[in-house]
């Protein structure tokens, strides 16, 4: 049998590693090896791990989408806490993730100051995003934690599902947002951002919200 060092793997950019067996002291030794501070992505599930390593592609639009909710929630005047990254995870169920951003919104007020997430005690976020590029979410996990809201991002389309009776079921409005067509105007203006700049889309898109809103 051969045992190798996380440090002898490396995961070119839009590629992907699968371990199997991975037994979840053995994810944790592994959380805790590669550290806060690393561009890889993992998702753990029933004992096979994945590791990825996002394509500028993904950073890029899932930076956008994190920008776009943000304003969303700042023009709407809605309070929130927001988690990025983090990896949330549950031991009896066997399940970790690493969304691409996630924001508690409902729930934000319990999450004020967090510096760790316990699973058992705190709820999941209400809302997380994935931009899928290279692999796909990992819907069993998500369904495992019971993350209300997740936005899976692909192609130059949104797909909203809404966590009901144990399971996602596509939606075509966001619980979160539920007065604003998101669904069409999220892959606008990351389109947009393409063309005239992340800056300049974002302006546009704090004035969209303004100006739609109010109607």
């Amino acid at each position: 049998m051969v045992t190798l060092q996380l440090r002898q793997l490396t995961v070119p950019p839009g590629h992907r590693v699968i371990l199997h067996n991975i037994n979840w002291q053995e994810f944790e030794a592994i959380l805790t090896e590669l550290g806060d501070h690393r561009a890889t992505r993992l998702a753990y599930s029933q004992g096979t791990l994945e590791m990825r390593m996002p394509l500028p592609k993904h950073e890029v639009a899932k930076v956008i989408i994190g920008d776009l909710v943000k304003i969303l929630l700042e023009e709407l005047e809605i309070d929130s806490e927001s988690f990025g990254s983090t990896t949330f995870k549950r031991e009896d169920m066997n399940f970790g993730v690493e969304p691409d951003d996630s924001f508690y919104i409902q729930n934000h007020a319990q999450m004020i100051g967090k510096e760790r997430i316990d699973l058992k005690v705190d709820p999941p976020p209400d809302l997380v995003i994935e931009v899928d590029v290279t692999s796909k979410t990992q819907l069993d996990a998500y369904e495992a934690l019971q993350v209300p809201e997740l936005w899976r991002y692909e192609a130059g389309k949104l797909q909203i599902n809404v966590f009901q009776d144990d399971k996602y079921v596509e939606s075509d409005i966001s619980p979160n947002f539920p007065n604003l067509p998101i669904i069409e105007a999220i892959p606008t203006f990351v389109e947009q951002s393409r063309t005239i700049g992340r800056s300049a889309a974002l302006r546009a898109f704090r004035n969209w919200v303004r100006d739609t809103k109010n109607i």
